[in-house]
């Protein structure tokens, strides 16, 4: 049996019982139809770097993405680029700064494959993928097809997508993306970013400067996978910042006077978790045993020792929500998939 730690950025999960590399689409598609047949569970395992594998492993077939291959065609002012799922994500950036391929500089060390930014929406510093994605081809195990959808049929949201409403149903095989021909970056639109760069928002900088700050800032926070650097070894951001209606806000704004807040399209208003979890008394460096919450960044749930459990990390998970729960009112959403285990209620 292969141990699945190895393979997630946290170094947690148990054993799978069966384990396959997947080296080109069809392939993939070939696996995920047999075991479909014959009614085996599939876990497709990308780069691991949003996940909570549990302790008991998994009880079926895993099988690792290991695709590649970049096409890359003109539309007018824009490079078409389609990337096979299995691509490393931020070598796929490297190539888009270098080449003067402009729109998803801004996320850059973001950890990951390339199938996996379509599911989870992916995003840092102002941008999405969403804003770039021109299509996903992907195979539908409802339907045993490989079918082509355009951005629209996406349902891409906050950290979201059709992908990831329904993971049962969608294998991501290739993602194309539109991105401008431009040696500078889209405007920059998140404010930390633009302080950084010595901007105003909605001001443009060379794309390699926008990556280098990014970088900077994101290294920071512990974000860029580091080996020497215990507080990489986590699953990024692990709680998604609380979207709110209008009554939820202001209950909140009852409970908390004055905290920071944004505005979002329909009267709803997003809250920065990390403000949440750092004022209900969870601060950086927060430690439940062998687990911690980041010494530099408090969204980040840390295996600082390489030595704690699935079940450790969860445990901190639930305390942190709970806590903000009861002092807030509002719960805290994980954003990692989670195999085999929840958070429950």
């Amino acid at each position: 049996m292969e141990m699945l730690a190895p393979y997630t950025t946290l170094c947690l999960g148990g054993p799978a019982r069966d384990f396959a590399e997947a080296t080109s689409a069809e392939q993939l598609v070939s696996l995920i139809a047999d075991a479909d047949r014959n009614a085996v569970p599939t876990l497709v395992l990308g780069g691991g770097s949003n996940l909570v594998i549990a302790d008991e492993g998994f009880d079926g077939l895993v099988i690792k993405v290991a695709t590649e291959g970049v096409t890359v065609s003109r539309d007018g002012g824009q490079a078409v680029v389609t990337v096979e799922a299995g691509e490393d994500w931020d070598r796929l950036v490297v190539r888009a700064v270098a080449e003067g391929w402009s729109g998803i500089e801004c996320m850059s060390g973001v950890p990951g494959l390339v199938g996996s930014t379509p599911i989870q929406n992916v995003g840092a510093y102002g941008q999405e993928v969403s804003q770039t994605v021109r299509c996903v081809r992907a195979y539908d195990r409802l339907t045993r097809q490989v079918v082509d959808l355009e951005a629209r049929q996406c349902g891409f949201a906050y950290r979201d997508s059709l992908f990831k409403r329904d993971l049962a149903r969608y294998v991501v095989l290739a993602v194309t993306y539109a991105l401008d021909i431009s040696d500078l970056s889209g405007p920059v639109a998140y404010e930390e970013l633009a302080r950084r760069l010595g901007t105003e928002a909605g001001g443009r900088v060379p794309l390699e400067r926008a990556r280098e700050a990014v970088l900077g800032l994101r290294r920071g926070k512990g974000m860029v996978l580091d080996p020497d650097d215990p507080d990489t070894r986590s699953a990024g951001s692990f709680f998604t910042n609380p979207v709110l209606t209008a009554e939820q806000a202001r209950e909140l704004a009852v409970r908390a006077p004055g905290h920071p807040s944004w505005a979002m399209p329909g009267g709803l208003v997003k809250v920065p978790a990390a403000w949440l979890i750092e004022q209900a008394g969870y601060p950086k460096g927060y430690e439940r045993g062998p687990v911690r919450i980041s010494t530099k960044h408090t969204l980040a749930l840390t295996n600082p020792t390489g030595r704690a459990t699935a079940a450790d990390l969860l445990a901190l998970a639930r305390e942190v929500r709970d806590g903000v729960r009861e002092k807030f009112g509002v719960t805290l959403v994980n954003e990692p998939v989670m195999v085999g285990c929840a958070l429950g209620e």
